[in-house]
């Protein structure tokens, strides 16, 4: 049997990890030079190129995760995400982690007070995505949807809960025990709800593909 940290293949959902290097692990990453930590720098600085950097590094994974939450208004809660992120920029201290932490953890607050106000009032047709200046072009949004939409699907699948650990730990490519921050709950708990997802997954996707199943 193998270690906790072990991930068994799962093709589909590393589709979703591109950003991250395409690698699924519960285990914490090797330490390597982070990609928004230079656009960040800079973004903090002013720099609004730098920005736009900084947007299309987190953006795709923020929608996924979002998506994974509430499908139908994940678009508009990244827009207010964002739209809060550019207000308190000049007030954010830190560095690449705290920042993908900070924005997550923005999108999150923003999906349950979507939800708490949805459940609220009776439904009403939702305003345009507002269009912050760098958003890709429609034809990339599209082919980006053909490769992940599988595997947000997949995970999705999962308890709510478990499947936002998966999103925030694989997706995001937070460390447990940031996630276990923004989630509420234990480290160890957020490694062993990951890792059983995981397995699960894999299971999953190996079945609808007609592969032989190991259930030990």
């Amino acid at each position: 049997m193998g270690e906790l940290g072990d991930v068994p293949e799962l093709p589909t959902v590393r589709t979703l990890t591109t950003e991250r290097g395409g690698v699924l692990s519960s285990r914490e990453p090797q330490r390597t030079v982070d990609p928004l930590g230079e656009p960040l720098a800079r973004a903090l600085d002013g720099d609004e190129d730098a920005f736009g950097e900084v947007w299309r590094l987190l953006h795709p994974p923020l929608l996924r995760y979002l998506r994974v939450r509430d499908r139908d208004t994940a678009e508009d809660i990244a827009a207010e995400t964002w739209l809060h992120v550019v207000r308190d920029l000049s007030r954010f201290a830190g560095g690449p982690a705290e920042f993908r932490a900070w924005v997550f953890t923005l999108g999150r607050h923003r999906a349950i007070d979507a939800g708490r106000a949805r459940a609220a009032r009776p439904s009403t047709p939702t305003a345009e995505v507002i269009d912050i200046g760098t958003a890709p072009s429609a034809e990339a949004a599209a082919l980006e949807r053909v490769d992940t939409d599988a595997a947000v699907r997949l995970v999705a699948s999962l308890p709510p809960a478990q499947a936002e650990m998966v999103m925030l730990r694989v997706v995001a490519g937070l460390s447990v025990a940031e996630v276990a921050v923004i989630v509420g709950k234990k480290p160890g708990t957020v490694a062993v709800n990951v890792h059983r997802a995981l397995k699960k997954l894999a299971r999953t996707h190996r079945a609808r593909r007609g592969e032989g199943v190991n259930t030990r």
